[in-house]
């Protein structure tokens, strides 16, 4: 049972790998609604296996880190494959999606040159612009095109990547499950936080 939260984040590596192989080598008609149903179960074993894990009170440091480490490798495949087969979007939307992937840059440039380790985080704003990212590239994946979808991610990534970057920066000690930057102050002075089951360990 204990191997559970594990399993769902291996599960994520399958299938991330499964869906860059049907869009760049596939050429049935129904890739599109394949690789949606694929993008959808990988974001629930990423919702799973922390709950899990937090029921089980198997949550440990080495977990939250794999559980970041293999949602970038998950969400890096997932969107470089989507992109591959919307690519004129791409070319006409390129400045939204090139400034996230320098923010995201940033978090884990600082993130490792102030504590030698990557984000895990694990934010409220991160999670929500999880949601709607997965919101974006599904209608991407579906029309060939997005526009509201496509803002509101972009809006939410700016937010929740530039929260992150301040939550490091002010940061004293490296720690996991951080919901907001209005709770670092209390955890830099070792004052517990309350912290959402649902979302945070």
């Amino acid at each position: 049972m204990k191997s559970i939260p594990f399993l769902l984040i291996y599960t994520r590596i399958v299938v991330a790998v499964i869906i860059g192989f049907l869009a760049f080598y596939s050429k049935s008609v129904l890739i599109n609604y394949w690789i949606v149903g694929l993008m959808v179960f990988g974001l629930l074993t990423d919702v799973f296996d922390g709950i899990i894990a937090r029921k089980l009170k198997v949550s440990s440091e080495k977990l939250r880190i794999w559980d970041s480490n293999v949602d970038q490798f998950f969400w890096l495949v997932v969107i470089s494959s989507i992109f591959y087969l919307n690519f004129p979007f791409i070319q006409e939307n390129y400045w939204g999606i090139v400034f996230i992937a320098i923010l995201e840059f940033c978090c884990y440039v600082i993130s490792y040159l102030k504590f030698r380790k990557p984000i895990a985080t694990h934010s409220i704003f991160a999670k929500l612009w999880t949601l709607s990212l997965l919101a974006f590239l599904i209608d991407l994946t579906i029309n060939n095109t997005s526009s509201i979808a496509f803002f509101i991610c972009i809006v939410l990534g700016v937010i929740s990547r530039s929260e992150i970057i301040l939550i490091v920066l002010t940061l004293k000690k490296w720690t996991t499950d951080i919901p907001s930057i209005f709770v670092v102050s209390k955890i830099n002075n070792g004052i517990p936080i309350k912290k959402n089951t649902l979302f945070n360990g």
